[in-house]
């Protein structure tokens, strides 16, 4: 029963490749260094004061954002100081570097990722007195920095008919990305030849992931992610983790439920390159709810028909609201005896299936707040006396008909999805 490890690996290896750093070394807040050589490396624990990091998808822009990570170092010695000569790591300070968070769980030893990504900047705060403690924050963002600094134009081996797991990977070959840090699956939607105008490989890649109805990330390990329709319909209906107030599931420390309509789409205009726009309005949402619209162009769908299956897709899922759990914050993990807390905290990420459950008092006893959502959302806000972990909880990225579920598979009110 004791509190997870938070290891913090800094990989101050030369060049601008995009591989991993390793993991060597664990502390409570454990910052490891690795330099060009594997064996010079420094293990600089007790330095570490606080770590945060948040890694999501926008519900209002329908993408995954750029994940970030800060670490604070109490910089004793004046190492982390760019300008120190004497620094261990001078010279190696330098924008770019490469950093994986990872936790282990002490119950069962398991090392789960947090985040992989890249040192963007040193903020280097000096003391007003000598002697006096200095602090370094390392900010830190994901590869989606990366694919965004890097243009492409002609995509190789991009040709029309092609499934949009086989485009993904020839942006990806196009800006040199490894083999290695992937996850793609085969996908479903063909596409039209790849357009060949100038934009960045983040845009290309987006523009692929939506024109599939799909999503396109990166996840905790540092590895481009990408999810096609058929994994984006159907993971809500694998077996929630169960969080609730009750007893009845592992316990959390607040939820937040909310009932608006920022997320009501009832009419949808989606345009595929070349082809002709395809439109779904949903009347009796508009009648209700006001017109909300939803607009896509230049996507890559090879047909009109695949474009209006997405319109009409997207508005069926979008057309109605009801109370959701916006976000659910666990109880913190440095708490005694919170294995299932833990364990749920380092295991679960996006797409993940949970239901949160709130008892409500009321006048005539109690009501119950209960809802089936995916995690879209991660933020690890990490001391030395605290660790709290924060989830984002939205619908899925599109509707579908799952037999045998309770909750998506009722004929007549499921939508039957493409």
């Amino acid at each position: 029963m004791s509190a997870p490890v938070i290891n913090v690996i800094v990989n101050f290896s030369s060049g601008a490749s995009f591989g991993q750093a390793m993991i060597i070394d664990s502390g409570i807040i454990g910052v490891n260094i690795l330099a060009d050589a594997a064996t010079v490396t420094a293990d600089v624990s007790s330095t570490v004061q606080a770590v945060n990091i948040t890694r999501g998808r926008s519900a209002n822009a329908d993408q995954f954002q750029a994940g970030t990570c800060q670490v604070r170092i109490v910089d004793v010695d004046g190492n982390w100081n760019p300008s120190n000569t004497a620094s261990i790591y001078y010279p190696n300070i330098i924008p770019n570097r490469k950093i994986i968070v990872t936790a282990t769980d002490t119950n069962t030893n398991l090392v789960s990722p947090l985040f992989a990504g890249y040192i963007v900047s040193y903020d280097y705060v000096q003391a007003s007195l000598v002697g006096e403690v200095s602090y370094t924050t390392l900010n830190c963002v994901d590869a989606f920095r990366v694919l965004n600094m890097a243009n492409v134009s002609t995509v190789a081996s991009a040709p029309a008919g092609q499934l949009s797991g086989a485009r993904t990977n020839a942006i990806l070959n196009q800006v040199g990305w490894p083999a290695s840090m992937r996850d793609v699956d085969t996908g479903q939607q063909t596409l039209l030849a790849d357009p060949g105008t100038t934009r960045t490989a983040l845009q290309a890649l987006q523009t692929v992931s939506t024109s599939e109805y799909g999503a396109g990330y990166i996840d905790a390990a540092g590895n481009y992610t990408f999810q096609d329709r058929a994994l984006t319909s159907s993971s809500i209906g694998s077996t929630p983790v169960i969080f609730a107030d009750d007893g009845t599931g592992i316990e959390y420390g607040s939820a937040k439920w909310v009932l608006n309509d920022a997320l009501i789409y009832n009419d949808a205009s989606i345009t595929a390159t070349g082809l002709a726009t395809q439109t779904a309005t949903d009347s009796a949402s508009v009648s209700t709810y006001f017109l909300h619209s939803y607009k896509q162009v230049d996507l890559l769908m090879d047909s009109t028909t695949a474009a209006k299956n997405y319109a009409l897709a997207y508005v069926a899922s979008r057309k109605d609201t009801s109370i959701r759990c916006d976000s659910i914050t666990l109880k913190d993990l440095y708490t005694p005896g919170y294995d299932a807390g833990i364990a749920a905290a380092l295991g679960l990420d996006y797409f993940d299936t949970i239901t949160v459950k709130s008892t409500q008092p009321a006048a005539t006893g109690t009501s119950t707040l209960n809802k089936t959502l995916q995690i879209f959302g991660v933020n690890h806000n990490i001391t030395v006396s605290s660790w709290r972990v924060t989830w984002t909880t939205l619908e899925p990225i599109i509707d579908s008909f799952i037999i045998g579920n309770a909750d998506y598979g009722i004929l007549g009110t499921n939508v039957l999805s493409y």
